[in-house]
């Protein structure tokens, strides 16, 4: 399990942004289930009020759009609707300019992503062609 950092959605390639769709399909599973995603790479996101979760959850979404890619919008809905008291309560203010999950989707976080799509490409998952729009992009990090 992994949300890859936010700057990255609009790189991935159609595989990666699917599988991310359905990342936040299975978190908000796991969470209503046994109150945590249980998964030590995701379970920071319930240190942030859920906004951020549903914040990222529609950048994603946006990206299927633009892509004509079909997503379950009623699943969608859920997740704009969901209101579950494992977040952190601390409210997100989204009329202030908006750090999607401050202090995890940090620079650091975005190295460690890009590193493994780095191994993903070298291993033949990441199309040359999508490695190389990352890598031209994030060039002066990697």
């Amino acid at each position: 399990m992994r949300l890859w950092h936010y700057y990255l959605l609009e790189y991935l390639d159609d595989f990666h942004i699917v599988s991310q769709w359905r990342e936040l399909l299975a978190i908000k599973g796991a969470i209503d289930k046994n109150g945590t995603p249980n998964h030590r790479l995701v379970n920071r996101v319930l240190d942030y009020d859920i906004t951020h979760f549903q914040l990222y959850t529609t950048m994603v979404v946006e990206e299927l759009k633009k892509r004509n890619i079909k997503y379950d919008k009623n699943k969608y809905k859920e997740i704009l609707n969901w209101n579950n008291s494992n977040f952190n309560q601390k409210k997100f203010n989204v009329l202030s300019t908006p750090t999607i999950f401050d202090g995890w989707h940090n620079n650091r976080y975005l190295k460690q992503c890009l590193y493994n799509l780095q191994e993903k490409y070298d291993c033949g998952i990441v199309s040359e062609d999508a490695w190389g729009k990352i890598s031209e992009v994030f060039n002066d990090i990697l």
